[in-house]
């Protein structure tokens, strides 16, 4: 096969030594714009599993690459006047001119045929080529130029970087966090090779502008971050390799291959260099590449499929590595934010910013770093609930008063429910997801929490054993917390005919049978969340027809913001006016004051999703023009009417939550930074906690889904709003639940199809653990009882 490859990067180079070592017949040639001398940055790093890949794809490219490693298992985190050190992370460095130069002797060696100094500019210099690649880079002509349609989209990021070297060797890979009176500069360094690191300066863009870089030549630059960095450099100088200030491109392409074309590396695609090298991509692209051409062999007939098989054996892995570098990024682009962390969560909220990192892998990794990091959380956790006393007077100095209680500010007794594990104190450590949680009076045992889920199998609204056995054997299953489904307030507040109310006087007494069932037999405590249904009602169940399939007959009349259906099939609403406002506003009353007659320790109002107050919320479903539409100001001011109703009826020793959609997913419609205000006013009426979701506003979102992908919007509104959160969407693992607990990204985690698959998931994480939950007296003798095969077994 003859094999035209454009770029001689590390993914062109490694693409021809690979193909050219599977088959010598393949005649090879590689174009390079630069000369073989030419080399941009300065170091490269590679973790021990991509090093493994190289080694299985190439024994001798492997050993004359390693040859030149630098290697370091530790982590160094400067922040607050702290140093503070994780080991057992696995990273190799080298000098990216010397990793050129293996390749491009390695290839000759093998009889590629390497021309430097040969920029391609006219498609038909290629013609001959059975097969073309586009290993160029980020700025890939065979991508943007070559009259080719690949359905590139690009993301450039707002954060300013610079990559400079230095003459420091550091024993580590290396976070600085220094602010002056710019702003907050991030610093990446680490070694990659004897006496040479790779110093990467990063800034927002503000803070950029204000230190007068924008105008700053190479040398200007280089001498700016010397002299703030002076301390740290040591004595030690920056060496300058075009290093000029850049924004960095996330690069997106919906085909990798068009005919015989086909895209690798940095110019299919790119993940920000916080979650590690482009180098490393790029050459797993090669091994991914050689592999599809070689199991598929070299008919030009075959090609096709080939590529169709590469593509799909590596953009899973490529889309994973990109969703943890957005995360990464983002937490880079918004370290503003966390810098008032204590320096031990602070270090642990950076190692796990990508969500790969987890509080388990922290434990095989670095068991003393994470014992310190837990046992710092369950101190706070105890200080949290022991506090609950003083928050309350502080809400409440009259009621305090009255009942002898010391006043704000002053410490008081934990009570019977405070933890016994205190910072420092003797005795085993709880996991973060096993520490206690308070808010208001009510205390939480373990930070766990059982999601609402609808069942469709109430009759007109009254709960039966179906529903007992579902939040009766969660909460036996051992989560902190219970949330009832979305109870409706009304019958015309219904999703469907089968949905749960509190609409009507029997509905109590039979939610008052499941309550009194869980606080009888568990620890748990159960919350409800009360919901109308809006333009999303009269509709059946989810396993009949689809999600929002209206009902044939049955139907009831509908309510909304805005005279908006759902879809064309559903059922046009009637835009709600002062009347209907009033009127909705008293059942939601009515139902709060049966949610407390019935005993329930939470109450949670839901505002998201497309519901009622969702759809005033969202301007995608608002269109009003009166004082209810708008501004999000406006948008708020009947869901905000609703809660302060709720919750001046709610007993003030309970808590309250707010569900929200924190994205539509859609052009237009809610967006982070609106979530974050919504937030805000929540706060401000008095809400205790957010559970923090999104989209399922419109039928036609694009969501951008991943595990635990809604987390980041938790993390953001706990931290600017300074609001207690619920985090929820595809936590499915202890493993994350204690990695956003210790990473302080939510106060709570919430999980729903995990709970349903396995009713006693909070036990069985606590054995795996080694953590030992109380059982009910009829289950005692499980405590003595070992699994064949349980969730140790499996995660081992």
């Amino acid at each position: 096969m003859r094999v035209a490859i454009v770029g001689g990067g590390p993914a062109g180079l490694y693409l021809a030594i690979l193909l050219k070592g599977a088959d010598p017949s393949h005649d090879i040639r590689v174009f390079e714009r630069n000369r073989p001398e030419d080399t941009f940055g300065f170091g490269v790093v590679f973790s021990d599993a991509t090093i493994a890949e190289v080694e299985s794809a190439d024994a001798e490219t492997y050993r004359l690459v390693t040859d030149h490693f630098v290697r370091w298992d530790d982590i160094d985190v400067h922040y607050r006047g702290r140093a503070l050190r994780s080991t057992g992370h696995g990273f190799s460095g080298m000098s990216r001119q010397t990793l050129l130069a293996v390749l491009q002797r390695r290839a000759r060696e093998l009889g590629v045929v390497l021309a430097f100094d040969h920029e391609v500019r006219d498609p038909g210099e290629l013609s001959g080529a059975d097969l073309i690649v586009g290993a160029d880079g980020a700025n890939s002509w065979v991508r943007e130029e070559s009259g080719l349609d690949f359905g590139t989209e690009m993301d450039v990021r707002p954060n300013r970087f610079v990559w400079l070297g230095t003459t420091k060797p550091f024993p580590a890979f290396t976070f600085y966090f220094r602010e002056d009176r710019h702003g907050l500069w991030r610093i990446h360094a680490y070694q990659y090779e004897p006496g040479r690191s790779t110093f990467i300066a990063e800034a927002r863009e503000a803070t950029w502008r204000a230190a007068g870089l924008d105008d700053a030549s190479e040398e200007d630059t280089a001498a700016f971050l010397a002299r703030l960095f002076e301390e740290e450099l040591d004595g030690h100088e920056l060496i300058r390799n075009r290093s000029i200030w850049r924004r960095f491109p996330t690069i997106r392409t919906a085909s990798w291959s068009v005919g015989n074309v086909v895209l690798i590396g940095d110019a299919a695609h790119t993940a920000h260099f916080s979650v590690g090298s482009g180098t490393r991509m790029a050459m797993l692209d090669a091994i991914a590449l050689s592999d599809a051409l070689s199991a598929r062999g070299p008919a030009a007939r075959d090609l096709p499929a080939a590529l169709a098989a590469y593509e799909a054996a590596r953009r899973p892995q490529v889309e994973s590595l990109q969703r943890a570098a957005q995360a990464s990024l983002q937490w880079f682009e918004d370290t503003e934010r966390y810098m008032d962390l204590e320096p031990l969560q602070f270090a642990f909220t950076l190692l796990t910013r990508s969500l790969r990192i987890t509080h388990e892998d922290l434990r095989v990794r670095d068991p003393a770093f994470l014992a310190e990091v837990d046992r710092w959380y369950a101190g706070e956790a105890a200080r949290q609930v022991a506090g609950g006393d003083a928050q309350r007077a502080a809400r409440f100095p009259g009621e305090a008063a009255e009942r002898g209680a010391p006043p704000a500010g002053d410490s008081a007794p934990a009570g019977d429910n405070a933890p016994a594990v205190e910072s420092g104190a003797a005795g085993p450590v709880p996991p973060p997801m096993f520490t206690p949680f308070r808010l208001r009076d009510v205390v939480l045992a373990n930070r766990v929490v059982v999601s609402p889920m609808c069942q469709y199998v109430a009759d007109d609204g009254t709960v039966g054993d179906w529903h007992l056995q579902h939040l009766g054997s969660r909460a036996v299953g051992g989560a902190g917390l219970v949330m009832a489904e979305m109870t409706d307030v009304s019958r015309d507040a219904r999703i469907s005919p089968w949905c749960a109310g509190l609409y009507r006087d029997e509905h109590t007494d039979a939610w008052r049978r499941i309550v009194r069932f869980i606080h009888d037999n568990s620890a748990a405590k159960v919350g409800i969340q009360l919901g109308h249904a809006g333009r999303k009602g009269a509709t059946k169940a989810l396993w009949d027809g689809g999600e929002q399939a209206p009902l044939e007959d049955g139907t009831w009349p509908l309510v909304s913001a805005s005279p908006i259906p759902y879809t064309p099939r559903n059922q046009v609403p009637r835009e709600m006016t002062r009347a209907d406002m009033d009127e909705a506003m008293g059942d939601y009353v009515a139902a709060t004051e049966r949610a407390a007659a019935a005993g329930f320790d939470l109450l949670e109002v839901h505002m998201a999703h497309g519901y009622l107050l969702a759809a005033f919320i969202s301007p995608l479903t608002n269109r009003r023009e009166d004082e209810y539409g708008g501004s999000l100001e406006n948008r708020m001011r009947f869901p905000l009417e609703v809660f302060d109703a709720a919750r001046a009826t709610w007993p003030g020793e309970k808590p309250m939550s707010v569900r929200i959609s924190a994205i539509d997913w859609k052009p237009g419609g809610m967006e982070p930074d609106d979530a974050v205000e919504v937030a805000r006013l929540l706060k401000m009426h008095d809400c205790d906690i957010v559970d923090v979701s999104a989209g399922q506003t419109v039928p036609d979102q694009e969501p951008v889904y991943g595990r635990l992908f809604q987390t980041p919007f938790s993390d953001r509104i706990r931290h600017e709003v300074g609001i207690h959160t619920m985090a929820v969407g595809n936590i499915s693992s202890f493993m994350d639940v204690n990695t956003i607990l210790a990473a302080g990204r939510a106060d709570l985690c919430m999980l729903a199809r995990a709970h349903l698959y396995d009713p006693y998931w909070t036990r069985h994480a606590a054995y795996t653990l080694g953590w030992e939950l109380d059982w009910p007296d009829p289950y005692k003798s499980v405590q003595r009882y070992t699994p064949r095969l349980g969730f140790r077994d499996e995660a081992e």
